[in-house]
Order: C-alpha cells, then structure tokens, then sequence
C-alpha cells in the first residue's frame, strides 16, 4: 500500500480526512522512527501486558507494516505528533478509527504507533524522575484496553488509541486503582466550581480521576489510597504544576445509580467524593452498557442481570429512561 492509498483512504471520511490534515502540517519527524525486531518485540509487548494470544499476531504483522511505504509513511506522522507534544496538558488531535480497507492492520496500526513512541515516553519518564513503578503500570494500560477490546469485538486488535495517546506522551499516571490525568477545567465544570465560590475556572489546573476497566472493584479502600498517592506524585515530579482540584467525568456520577444502589455501595461512596456539577446532556446509554457489560448497546432482554448493577441498568433502560454521563469535582 502506497503513500497515495493511504491518503486516499483517509480523504474518504470527514473525520479521517481533517485529521489527514492535521498530520500533513505536522510533516515527516526529524527523528528516526523505529519498531523493534521480530526477536525484540515479543518482550516488549509481554512489559506492556499485551494478551498473550495476541503476541505471535503482531510478530507477523511487523514485516507487511515496514515493508508498506504508505503504512510507514503514517506510522511516522503519528509517531512525531505524540513525540512533538510530549508532556504538555490537554487532549491532543484524537487518533481516529481507520478506514476497513486497510485490512487487519486498522485494528492493530495504533500498537506499532505506539510502540514506536514507547523509548520517547520512557525518556520522558526517567528525565521526570518517575518510579519504574509507576511508569511501567501506566504503559501497562495497552494491553488492559487490548482485553476490553476483545471483550466488546471478539476478535483482537485495539479499539480506544485515541485514549491511550495520553499515556504515551506523559499525560496520565497509574495510582493504582485510579488514574490521574494533568489536565485543566472545562468551561461548564469550571463555571460549577466559580458558581460555588471556588477560585478556580475554565483553564485553571485539575487532575481528571479514571476508572480503568479490569482493575478490580472501587472500594472506598482501594480509592483512598489512590488518591493519597496522587496528591504527592504531582507535587514532587511535576512541581512546576500545583493541582488543588481532582474532577471525574463519567456515567459512575450519574444521581439516578442512588435509585437502584445501596448507599454503602462501591459506585455511591466513590460517588459520594465528588461535589455534583453537571449532568451531560446527551444521554450514554450505549457507553454505559459497554463498560458494565463489555458489549455493545443491543436488545436489553439478551443482557444479563447478574448484579444489582446490572439488573438497574437494564430496568432504567426498559422503562424507557436514560443514563448519562456526569462530571463532579473534590479539592485534593
């Protein structure tokens, strides 16, 4: 697949066409962009928790993928925008879903991205003094979105690259149950925050809480010592950077869960950390199904009620109600 193929493919989609764009203006990397060898990947992938089954897949799509000068030619524009913007605060240009046409490797391109940047990221790392810890666990999240993908799809490949863009350019950090991500206030939860009497707003420093999939229940346990990680994580290896506010944005939020969830419940006392600011107004019936059931919206008999949970999401949604998302925020 030629250079003149993979511009076309993208140009096909509005989405892939302006992010085509983004990637044009951004130019070839003035680094050398490379992938490990086929002995060095295995490995690397196994430090990145990537699923075993997975492994012997993504050995063999290596040669097609440096052997494709259009497949490279992109392999190196993603590389350079991650590695250009390494470190700073904000959402960056989101990698999108890439065309069917380009074959399997629209499901796994991203990983060889991501592999490509992995020796920068690291760079980044140890240049912040972060523990190994710390930084290996954070990497660690390709293969846990890996598993989620399987999981809704059936077959492998990787579903969320958008997402993961922040964990290899220095962006979120693993605190164990809870991830933080250096970011700032939003317009609608910074006005919540001015409306309260809060001297923060819209552009002030925050960390944005996430809740990983297969990591476990949230207990309040598990939750606190989270957070108390966090606070003096940001405050040695970011100093340059004070963050007094914490804010999750997400369907754990929503005020309607304390229709069907015991109080003592782990969604309400994580809920509960959180001083309510706004629900979305759009409804996301479709991504809360896919985080609890690991499957996509479909009919709501084919669900299984084996929780509380489970059984509320199901019973909400039958009764011709909504779920949302929701943000909130607490001072660290």
């Amino acid at each position: 697949m030629g250079v003149d193929n993979i511009r076309e493919l993208l140009r096909a989609d509005p989405v892939t066409a302006t992010w085509l764009e983004h990637l044009e203006a951004a130019g070839a990397p003035e680094f050398a962009v490379e992938l490990p060898s086929a002995d060095e990947l295995p490995p690397i992938l196994l430090e990145l928790t990537v699923p075993h089954e997975e492994i012997d897949g993504l050995v063999v799509l290596l040669p097609s993928l440096k052997q494709s000068a259009g497949l490279w030619w992109l392999l190196e524009r993603c590389a350079h925008v991650l590695v250009r913007d390494m470190g700073q605060i904000g959402r960056p240009q989101l990698f999108p879903t890439l065309p069917s046409e380009m074959g399997v490797m629209h499901r796994y391109f991203y990983i060889y991205v991501f592999l490509a940047v992995l020796p920068h990221v690291q760079a980044y790392h140890r240049a912040r003094s972060i523990p190994d810890d710390i930084a290996r666990r954070t990497l660690a999240d390709l293969g846990r979105h890996m598993a989620v993908y399987h999981r809704i799809h059936g077959e492998g490949g990787l579903g969320t690259a958008f997402w993961l863009m922040l964990h290899f350019r220095g962006g979120i950090y693993d605190m164990g149950r809870l991830q933080f991500e250096r970011a700032t206030l939003g317009d609608t939860t910074g006005a919540a925050l001015q409306a309260a009497g809060l001297p923060y707003g819209p552009g002030d420093l925050r960390l944005s809480v996430h809740v990983p999939a297969f990591s476990g229940p949230i207990t309040l346990r598990a939750c606190d010592m989270a957070f108390e990680r966090a606070k003096p994580f940001f405050a040695r290896y970011f100093p340059e950077e004070r963050y007094e506010i914490a804010t999750c944005n997400s369907w754990l939020l929503d005020d309607q869960l304390a229709e069907y969830l015991p109080a003592g419940s782990n969604i309400m006392q994580f809920q509960r950390r959180f001083e309510f600011a706004v629900r979305r107004p759009e409804p996301d019936d479709a991504g809360i199904v896919r985080f609890v059931f690991g499957q996509n919206l479909g009919a709501l008999d084919e669900l299984p009620g084996r929780s509380t949970l489970e059984r509320a999401i199901i019973g909400h949604l039958q009764a011709g109600r909504h779920w949302y998302g929701a943000a909130g925020w607490l001072r660290l």
